[in-house]
């Protein structure tokens, strides 16, 4: 993972990048479609309406897992279980109400949606959708978002191989 990472730096032409990364948290909302199939909810971020992950600044008193799962209730009223671990990280640079940008870390961590909410705190802020893991990945604009979904995607689709099927499933 940690050679996606430097690569990911290198893509994004951050290895030049003099000011350090600010820290956020965010997870990869994951849900299964009715044939099997991986999916992920992307969400529009709030200025430029491009396709996102839940994410956010940490927060004081929760653990960076629980605030990346915060996040994915208030932005999209997303309901499941965080891993407490993060499954990786990407950089990208976050336009603040000045038009300044900052370069900024997410630490992502991986959520098994149980239910969306029928309303949640930014719900009329921004637009929510499913999308097949591959779809996810070609619609986001941040190079090492899109190589973290397809890597999820990659290792979902190899356990599902290894998983025998049971007689029911036959």
């Amino acid at each position: 993972m940690k050679s996606l990472r430097n690569l990911t730096g290198l893509l994004a032409g951050w290895a030049e990048e003099t000011e350090l990364p600010r820290r956020q948290v965010g997870v990869l909302p994951l849900r299964r479609s009715p044939d099997g199939g991986l999916q992920v909810m992307l969400i529009t971020s709030r200025e430029t309406r491009r396709w996102v992950i839940p994410k956010g600044w940490p927060m004081k008193g929760l653990k960076n897992h629980e605030a990346a799962a915060r996040e994915a209730y208030e932005e999209a009223g997303l309901i499941g279980r965080v891993g407490k671990h993060a499954i990786g990280s990407y950089l990208y640079r976050k336009r603040l109400k000045s038009r300044d940008t900052v370069p900024c870390q997410v630490q992502v961590y991986r959520l098994d949606v149980r239910k969306q909410l029928k309303a949640w705190p930014e719900q009329h802020e921004r637009e929510g959708r499913w999308f097949p893991a591959s779809e996810a990945a070609e619609a986001v604009t941040e190079a090492g978002l899109a190589a973290l979904i397809r890597a999820v995607a990659s290792r979902e689709t190899k356990r599902n191989r290894r998983r025998p099927t049971t007689a029911a499933e036959a």
